[in-house]
């Protein structure tokens, strides 16, 4: 079974943005090249696609709901928000393979009593991804989502989350609640990076740092999901180590986005809160920028 995984690069970023004094500068214009992921003619998802939940720990209705609601938001059954909306920002997928693909919420299974433990390997979430996917049909993905308290192996040091290849569907997910392991890694902008400038972060839209996290990790694998779901996709670099439709892109979520800046967004005048993105509901999202085939640019809501 093949994984996919990223790591936020913020520490990279942030990194980047500092500047030594000591050392003379030349500014010079430099044009640059346009970002190109390339296609390795492999499968792309295309048309319709149930998504399973697993919800392995202790999540309270209220943090469920907010994952739930993102994956109708994706693909709405009758009217949608106006953009910019989570819907908009899906139909960047239609681009890449010229069809789109649309997801349905299938069963949502919770798994209170953490029944492989809380330090959980990757053949664990493999065997938790199965069951969710159990007798759903090759179209369909299973979603795992491990609650704030259950440690997975190389997740902070290595990744934030991991799509992948699953026998008998059409692959899974995996995403964890960073909230008290590294949200400034796993929930940047609505926390303080772990390196760089320590600016004050952003103000989570559904007022759960943890699970506000969850949701942009999953975007951008599910985005993953369906423009490289076997590796052979669309995707630059190595193959073990790709930069996909929005890892190519990390880091930005608005317009004018900068490395320890997540660009200019939208904010809620009553909460606060920061997003770029309309859900159902009522919902707000702050969803990372998708590269986009067409313009060869990293593409943002606002």
């Amino acid at each position: 079974m093949a994984t996919f995984h990223y790591l936020l690069l913020l520490s990279l970023l942030l990194l980047l943005s500092y500047s030594d004094a000591a050392a003379p500068r030349k500014l010079v214009l430099v044009q640059q090249p346009p970002l190109v992921l390339k296609y390795h003619n492999g499968p792309l998802l295309k048309g319709d696609y149930t998504l399973s939940l697993l919800f392995y720990g202790r999540f309270s209705a209220a943090q469920r709901a907010i994952v739930a609601d993102f994956i109708r938001s994706l693909s709405p059954n009758g009217a949608s928000p106006p953009p910019p909306s989570a819907a908009s920002w899906w139909q960047t997928i239609a681009r890449y393979g010229g069809a789109a693909v649309h997801f349905s919420l299938g069963p949502q299974l919770i798994d209170e009593s953490y029944s492989k433990g809380k330090l959980l390997s990757s053949s664990d979430v493999a065997t938790l991804a199965a069951r969710a996917a159990s007798g759903r049909g090759s179209r369909a993905i299973s979603v795992v989502v491990t609650a704030a308290d259950v440690a997975v192996d190389g997740f902070c040091s290595s990744r934030c989350g991991t799509h992948g290849r699953l026998p008998g569907s059409a692959g899974f997910v995996w995403v964890g609640d960073s909230a008290s392991q590294c949200p400034g890694q796993c929930a940047w902008p609505f926390h303080q990076p772990l390196y760089g400038p320590q600016t004050p972060p952003l103000v989570a839209p559904n007022g759960d740092v943890g699970m506000d996290g969850v949701v942009i990790n999953l975007a951008t694998l599910l985005a993953g999901a369906a423009t490289n779901p076997n590796g052979d996709g669309y995707y630059q670099g190595p193959a073990d180590a790709p930069l996909e439709a929005v890892t190519a892109c990390t880091g930005v979520f608005g317009s004018g986005a900068y490395p320890g800046y997540p660009g200019k967004v939208l904010v809620d005048p009553s909460s606060g809160a920061s997003y770029n993105a309309k859900g159902l509901g009522g919902r707000k999202y702050l969803l990372p920028a998708m590269w986009d085939p067409v313009t060869s640019q990293c593409s943002t809501l606002v």
